[in-house]
């Protein structure tokens, strides 16, 4: 981890996770059904299942065992999985994961979160995920909360709930998470099959909940540039709906007018093509099959 992400870090990543797992289950405990359409194509317990693989293959992770969940050639699909092809990596668990009892999954979920939680591993020691990148046992707790935090949000949605994301908490996927990844490799992670900007575009983002930090995508490749360095972008944002923009669950337009999201330095009319590349799984930015 960077030197932002010390042991204050760390125990925000252990708080975080464990709040964001607590949340999830009482959330998913007063669904009335659990074939309840959480998204277009997921139900409530497609969805509590996607969170519970995640979960489980990080156990495997940080323990060194099997997965528990038998899914033929996943090893081999995740090597090669890029932002684009998220997708098929979840169809190809989900079909292969087939428990869908709510009370049951979020068992599996809960035992999960507590061997997590439990690990003596460094945390700013390094594991291998989607893409063949590498990422801290810290980032992969910032990246769990964030998959609680998301889904959560369709499913209080589709409930009805209310559903706070505190902005600490999803600002940690971020610092432990993402910009961690770049500091080290992402592999084939960001190698989308969207066009790629003509020039080098550089984007400095500012939180009063992160690090400030400025990502240049050039060369068909992204790196984190000087912190002094100049930029063409500046993102000021809250984490919590910035997450959810950067996800698709809200369209950039509706970040901007909120302002959860404040574009601007000398050429913010670069951003789009810089989202283009590096973008989180996004139907509203994916490429066309």
């Amino acid at each position: 981890m960077s030197e932002t992400a010390g042991p204050a870090r760390w125990s925000l990543a252990n708080a975080a996770l464990r709040a964001a797992a607590d949340r999830f289950t009482d959330l998913v405990a007063t669904a009335s059904s659990p074939t309840v359409r959480v998204t277009a194509d997921w139900t409530l317990a497609d969805t509590v299942a996607h969170v519970v693989s995640i979960a489980v293959l990080y156990v495997s992770t940080l323990e060194g065992t099997g997965v528990a969940i038998r899914m033929p050639g996943l090893e081999d699909m995740l090597a090669v999985t890029n932002v684009d092809t998220v997708a098929v990596v979840n169809r190809h668990v989900l079909a292969h994961f087939t428990e869908r009892d709510p009370e049951v999954l979020l068992s599996q979920l809960n035992t999960a979160v507590a061997r997590l939680l439990a690990t003596t591993t460094d945390p700013r020691s390094t594991v291998s995920w989607l893409g063949n990148a590498r990422v801290t046992v810290g980032g992969l707790f910032a990246h769990l909360t964030n998959e609680l935090l998301v889904h959560g949000w369709d499913i209080a949605r589709a409930l009805r709930r209310p559903w706070p994301m505190p902005d600490a908490h999803a600002a940690l996927y971020w610092d432990l998470f993402m910009f961690d990844m770049l500091r080290d490799s992402y592999g084939v992670l960001l190698n989308t099959a969207l066009p790629m900007p003509r020039h080098p575009v550089s984007v400095q983002f500012r939180s009063r909940f992160t690090s400030t930090t400025t990502l240049t995508l050039g060369d068909r490749r992204v790196w984190i540039a000087p912190p002094d360095g100049p930029f063409d972008v500046r993102v000021r944002f809250r984490p919590a709906r910035f997450n959810l923009m950067m996800f698709g669950r809200i369209s950039i337009a509706q970040a901007v007018l909120r302002r959860d999201v404040v574009i601007g330095g000398p050429r913010p009319w670069r951003l789009p093509a810089f989202l283009r590349v590096v973008h989180m799984p996004n139907g509203r930015l994916a490429p066309r099959p």
